[in-house]
Formats: C-alpha cells, structure tokens, sequence
C-alpha cells in the first residue's frame, strides 16, 4: 500500500485556520490524473497540490494543481503554500534571506522568492505570467449571473477576462457595498461559465476591509466563495495598473473577511501601464496538518 507524505497549509495568513487552506501531496510523481483529481475530491479544499520532480531545464521543482473538478495550470495559493511546505518539511533548502528558486508549473516554469529570518519562511512571492487581457463582455449578460444589475459594474470600466496563467473573469464594482450584494445564480452563472474564456470570476473594488488593504475581492462560484485567490489577484492587480485605476505598483490585496477567513498578499506590479511585465503575489503560511495518505 503506498504511502505519500501530505500536509496542509493555510496560505495568505499568519495565522492558522484563516487564509485559504491548500493540501500538498508531496512525491506525487507515481499517481495517474485520476487519482490525483479523487485526492483533490477527498480532501475537499478549493485547490490540492501535488509535487513531484521537474522536467524543465532549470526548474528545481515542479508541482501540479487540482480542484475537485479539474486541474488548474496556475493558481496562487496553492504555489504559496506549496513552497512553505517543502521548507517546512526540510525538502527544499533555504539559501539565505532570500532564496530563489524555479517552480515548474502546468504553465510552465514561474520565479519563486523566499524571504525568511532566522531560518524560518516569512513571505513566498511568485511572479505570475505576463498579463494577457482578453475577451470584453457585456455587464447586462454577467451581472445578474451574481445577483447584480448591469450598473453595479464600476462606470466605464470592461468587465474583461485576463490571465496571468489562468484566465479569470474581472468584474470591478464601485465600493463595498456592491461586493456585500453579491448572489450567486448558479443556473446563469454555470450558461456562463459554460460558453466563457475564463476558469471563475473575481468580483473587486479599489476599497480595503482594513486600514492596510487597497483592494478586496470576492471570489465566487454556485457552491462555494474562495477564501483567498492568488492567480486572480494577478489579473487583478494588472488589470486595475493597466486602467489607471490604482496609481501605485505595490499595494496590498485583502479578501476572505466576509468568510471569517480573512487573507492578504503582496502585490507589486513590474513595467508600464501599456507593457505590464509580471505581477508579483506574495504571502505568508501556517501548517495547521501533516500526515501520510494510505492508498
């Protein structure tokens, strides 16, 4: 019966049982899709990682991530809480106070930095794809998707789909208020989802829950509200630096308050409003379980 070692990790917090919670499975190169996607059913979590060795010239490890339904070629939290972990577990070195390393990912390989102290892991920053901002839609067909009318989308603003490894669907909305409105119709927003150029859509105002926070967002779908999303927070962030809307290129990005699992990250954007680079994310952990899977 094959073992595979695993813990769980709450990414974007510093505290244990906020943020968003991420199981990684580590050498997980022997398991076929299907059981990785049954693992990720198993455990339930918004997102599940598997690490295994890579096979990119100058990647240093790689990893791969599932939701309960499909695999996902970039996503954040999982990408935090999966480096924390290969710390934490003394499966990846640290080389000072900033360690950096190459993750490969479904995407391909992605720069990792890792700020510790006293050997101890105090922030992972990735530095997601360049941004590609894609398709328009129109607010009359996506908002009541969220219980919202077409003049709730933030005036003058698209609503537009935009990867920075995983196509995220951004909808800007003008103050809290809104985002507190949110309601899910999950006939309309699975048609959507359906016939869309993006894996899930992220709800967001230039508007923090706290005095550190620029921004919040939710990120939502029929049967459950993601706690923090660190893939969208890039599009995000790209999106709101390439419209003019944020003047800065760092800034913190707050979500999962509302879901009484409060998140924040680092987002610091590379290049010009026309020509955006990278965005970097980064964020803190906290192992909250290890164990061994028997199967």
């Amino acid at each position: 019966m094959p073992n595979y070692p695993f813990m769980q990790v709450d990414a974007f917090t510093d505290v244990a049982l906020g943020g968003n919670p991420c199981a990684i499975v580590f050498e997980a190169d022997g398991l076929d899709d299907a059981k990785r996607l049954a693992i990720a059913k198993e455990m339930n979590l918004s997102e599940t990682a598997f690490v295994q060795k890579p096979k990119a010239e100058g990647a240093d490890v790689a990893a791969r991530y599932f939701t309960v339904d499909e695999e996902i070629p970039l996503a954040g939290h999982p990408t935090i809480a999966t480096i924390y972990a290969l710390v934490e577990s003394g499966r990846l070195k640290l080389t000072g106070d900033v360690t950096r390393i190459m993750l490969e990912l479904k995407v391909g390989p992605i720069p990792i930095e890792i700020y510790s102290s006293r050997g101890k892991v105090q922030r992972v920053v990735m530095s997601q794809k360049k941004p590609q901002f894609l398709k328009t839609h129109d607010a009359a067909d996506i908002m009541p998707a969220f219980g919202l009318k077409a003049e709730d989308v933030l005036k003058g603003y698209p609503i537009q789909t935009v990867s920075t490894g995983t196509p995220q669907l951004m909808i800007p909305v003008p103050d809290l208020d809104t985002l507190r409105r949110v309601q899910i119709n999950a006939a309309l927003y699975n048609q959507l989802r359906e016939k869309g150029d993006w894996f899930s859509p992220h709800l967001f105002c230039t508007q923090g829950v706290t005095a550190e926070g620029q921004t919040f967002a939710r990120h939502v779908g029929p049967t459950l509200e993601d706690p923090f999303t660190g893939s969208a927070t890039g599009g995000m962030a790209a999106y709101l630096y390439h419209y003019g809307l944020i003047q800065q290129k760092q800034f913190v990005a707050e979500q999962g308050h509302w879901i009484a699992r409060p998140g924040k990250a680092t987002v610091e954007i590379i290049g010009s409003r026309d020509g955006i680079e990278t965005v970097k994310v980064g964020g803190s952990a906290v192992t909250v379980l290890k164990g061994e899977l028997l199967l």
